[in-house]
């Protein structure tokens, strides 16, 4: 797979685009920086004032190029609190149960690493889970949380539960408040420049000037334009890559058919020239090896 998509991004040189995925890539690039995932554990938490950036750990669910299990920020604090932050733009209830996936993956990394066995009599010990949202898109009704059996089981008791916090930003200057004044930011600018490099680099200038995360644009300015730019973007990329396989699938289903029909016609004495003629998927190596198998089986004599 790897060498399709080097092919892919090989073939796309020059071709700059702008991910679909901008605003994910800058939520996780974001927050796998400690100081702004401390930013956010204490806009969550103000009354743990002793916490620091060292007891903070990354144990995020990476997925590169696959639709599978992946989230966009996790970690624990202390070991008391494990923490799981996604990002939404588009509103989905879906999200709990997206939620609660990662969750059980996350535990049962936390399980191997800490080497303690679900399976055996004794108590296993593991943080206590806080599931939350960043919903920057448009919704007139803003729940503070969401459950899911509220949400799926019209509130009745069920045997499993679970809720998330959806955080939407405020005008207070907290981490999670400007960046979702940057997605809009962006929003705005895509409008006006379309999804080009131009539309970037007004969106950084814009937020330095407006001081909405503006420590991290000025240090990371050019890694961050990096990560919002791309020759192809994961999704583009694996789309193709799947077409890539389909179309050779077809390819080798269509040329072992030509070799069918060609073990066929060879049976039957038809000039290899003719059979090359109807079948140029075919080469005189595929006809040898068909000719050999065909005298190995006593069902071509070595004259023929």
């Amino acid at each position: 797979m790897e060498s399709n998509v080097n092919e892919i991004n090989e073939r796309a040189k020059n071709k700059e685009v702008v991910k679909y995925t901008v605003k994910d890539s800058v939520f996780t690039n974001l927050f796998s920086d400690k100081k702004y995932l401390m930013k956010f554990y204490n806009l969550t938490h103000p009354e743990d004032k002793d916490i620091t950036e060292d007891e903070l750990k990354d144990i995020t669910i990476h997925n590169i190029l696959t639709d599978d299990i992946y989230n966009d920020v996790g970690f624990t604090v202390g070991g008391r609190f494990l923490m799981l932050l996604e990002c939404q733009a588009t509103w989905t209830v879906n999200i709990i149960i997206r939620c609660l996936i990662y969750l059980m993956a996350t535990y049962q990394d936390y399980f191997a690493k800490t080497k303690q066995n679900v399976y055996k009599s004794k108590k296993v010990h593991f943080p206590k889970p806080e599931l939350y949202v960043v919903f920057v898109g448009e919704r007139k009704t803003k729940p503070e949380y969401i459950s899911l059996s509220e949400e799926f089981f019209n509130g009745e008791e069920c045997f499993i539960d679970a809720k998330v916090k959806v955080l939407y930003g405020t005008n207070e200057d907290d981490v999670i408040s400007q960046y979702v004044m940057f997605t809009k930011i962006y929003n705005e600018q895509v409008k006006l420049h379309g999804r080009t490099r131009k539309a970037i680099k007004e969106t950084i200038r814009i937020c330095k000037d407006q001081d909405i995360l503006k420590e991290y644009f000025e240090s990371k300015e050019e890694e961050v334009v990096s990560i919002m730019l791309a020759l192809y973007d994961e999704q583009q990329i694996l789309e193709q890559y799947i077409e890539g396989e389909k179309k050779e699938a077809a390819e080798e289903a269509a040329k072992e058919a030509a070799k069918e029909a060609a073990t066929e016609m060879l049976k039957d004495n038809v000039p290899i020239e003719k059979i090359l003629k109807y079948h140029p998927s075919l080469s005189i190596d595929d006809i040898d090896e068909i000719q050999d198998k065909l005298m190995f089986q006593g069902l071509l004599k070595k004259d023929e």
